[in-house]
């Protein structure tokens, strides 16, 4: 063990652990973040679609659930 770990107390092997929880709760925070996308992607073809047939109705109502997504 070195000065430094012997100073902080600190072994790589624990440095990496911590390194690793880390990298694990910002996959987390992608996952959520892409899902979020997916699901935004989704109301733009729901919106998209039907703009460009021009039926108001369905723009209505894709526009209505999402916004009760949000």
């Amino acid at each position: 063990m070195t000065w430094r770990q012997r100073l902080l107390g600190r072994t790589p092997v624990a440095e990496v652990r911590d390194r690793i929880r880390a990298l694990e709760a910002d996959v987390a925070e992608l996952r959520a973040q892409n899902l979020r996308l997916a699901e935004l992607a989704d109301v733009v073809q729901e919106l998209v679609i039907p703009l460009a047939s021009r039926d108001q109705d369905k723009v209505d109502a894709a526009i209505a659930e999402f916004r009760k997504g949000i």
